[in-house]
């Protein structure tokens, strides 16, 4: 190797293992050489790593992810090798390896289908796969069957009759049948709100009142109270929100709303199955949910419709199937995970929160004591168990993910991940432009360990006081 980086004009930096797969050598260019417009970036260097090199035996090939994160590699100033990771006997080991599986903490944006799920699904994909509309055979009467039980079984969940439950393809679906069909003249929403509220409610052309969120994310219920005109046509407000993971306090909306004789719509794609949601005793008239937020398969969701007291005109047409509102075969392995990842939540709801909400309260103790002006947005009283959204001054959240690739992590809704501009929620409770854009959303579930919230705290600490060190002063 020495050879070679003299044939080529390089310096070698490192050639022992240092905790990784193989050997690793890297080589370096003097900084002089480089031709670039940001060499005042480059003042406090002397030389800039091109290449690396990892020896390892003919038959004994190396998988891409058993390498360590190229930005874990340090070089300390005697020129020897170093990196950022735990020590090998620290964390667990993957194919012999020293390289953590990657952690998963983002499951306000998806959760991982239950194996008890995609067990119960399994045969309505191969044996029984008929439609649940055709009346004329066994296999039709099979799905219809299937469709009916878990029909039961989201309804039992939601404290609803089944005949008040509309399967959907999820909650962006349910919610713009919801809005779109109530066919209302006005409607009152919040700044906080999905967009798959946000932008139907604009879309439709008519006035809409848009409420904005006390600073700890939660709805003020006099200024509710108060933006209900005669010719109010439903209130949209969400269970629990999807960046935050602020809880509002449903029943109250739903009390105001029934006094003031306005239909109450609530998207509760993610409360559902996390925390007890009951239409009848919250005043709820049209509920949105969504199967893989609690477990269940993507692309498969419902609306529930209060019975004699709504009424709502389909958004598509083309068999009248789901009592005339939602045309369209129906999903019937989704469905058949639909209600079976219900009925898992309704068996373990109370001890799954517990479990979370520890989790959560580890994490948040390791971030505070490992971060200094960490500041946490919106309320920690009334909160999703699972969630925590923290922002870090001083760092892009953005750069901060970059750098830690085998962390899960969001920067805020899934939904609008692509754009660069902070997050809406986040700006309607008045958190500054620099800690919106350094802020991280966290999401606990069902599969997470103490372990891997451990690991990720270590490698986020070590992450944000390099981006830090890196900042210009």
């Amino acid at each position: 190797m020495d050879l070679i980086a003299g044939e080529l004009g390089f310096s070698q930096f490192a050639s022992d293992q240092h905790g990784a797969p193989a050997p690793v050598h890297f080589f370096s260019v003097p900084v002089s050489l480089l031709q670039s417009e940001n060499k005042d970036l480059l003042e406090h260097f002397n030389d800039v790593v091109v290449g690396v090199v990892i020896v390892v035996q003919k038959n004994h090939p190396i998988k891409g992810d058993q390498l360590f994160p190229f930005q874990d590699f340090r070089f300390r100033s005697d020129g020897r090798l170093r990196h950022s990771l735990p020590p090998v006997s620290a964390i667990s080991r993957q194919n012999g390896y020293g390289m953590h599986p990657p952690v998963y903490l983002d499951n306000q944006a998806t959760t991982p289908v239950d194996p008890r799920v995609f067990e119960a699904m399994v045969p309505w994909f191969t044996a029984k796969f008929g439609n649940a509309a055709s009346r004329s055979h066994r296999f039709g009467w099979e799905a219809e069957t299937a469709v009916d039980q878990a029909r039961k079984r989201v309804a039992a969940l939601a404290g609803a009759t089944a005949r008040e439950i509309v399967f959907t393809s999820g909650a962006t679906e349910s919610n713009n049948l919801a809005i779109r069909g109530i066919g209302a003249r006005h409607i009152v929403t919040m700044g906080t709100e999905h967009k798959a509220v946000l932008d139907p409610v604009k879309r439709l052309g008519i006035p809409v009142t848009i409420l904005p969120p006390r600073p700890d994310g939660l709805i003020d219920l006099d200024q509710l109270r108060d933006a209900i005109l005669p010719e109010t046509g439903l209130v949209s407000v969400m269970y629990a929100n999807n960046e935050i993971g602020t809880v509002q306090p449903v029943r109250e909306i739903g009390a105001i709303c029934r006094e003031k004789g306005v239909p109450f719509h609530c998207d509760a794609a993610q409360a559902f199955g996390k925390i007890p949601v009951n239409v009848e005793e919250d005043g709820i008239d049209l509920m949105s949910l969504s199967a893989h937020k609690m477990y269940g398969p993507k692309g498969v969701g419902a609306l529930y419709v209060r019975r004699r007291a709504v009424r709502l005109t389909a958004q598509m047409d083309g068999g009248g199937h789901e009592f005339g509102m939602r045309s369209g075969t129906l999903n019937v392995p989704g469905i058949v995970g639909f209600g079976e990842a219900c009925a898992i939540a309704a068996a373990g709801m109370d001890a799954e929160a517990e479990r979370l909400c520890g989790l959560r309260d580890r994490l948040l103790a390791a971030l505070r004591s490992g971060i200094d002006g960490m500041r946490v947005n919106g309320t920690m009283k009334d909160r999703l168990p699972g969630n925590l959204n923290v922002s870090f001054p001083g760092i892009s959240a953005d750069a901060l993910l970059m750098t830690l690739p085998e962390i899960a992590l969001s920067t805020g809704s899934a939904c609008s991940s692509a754009t660069v501009e902070p997050s809406h929620v986040l700006r309607a409770i008045g958190v500054p432009p620099d800690l919106a854009h350094g802020s991280v959303r966290f999401g606990l579930g069902r599969f997470n360990t103490e372990e891997e919230v451990d690991y990720a705290v270590s490698r986020i600490v070590a992450a944000v006081d390099r981006l830090r060190a890196l900042a210009p002063t």
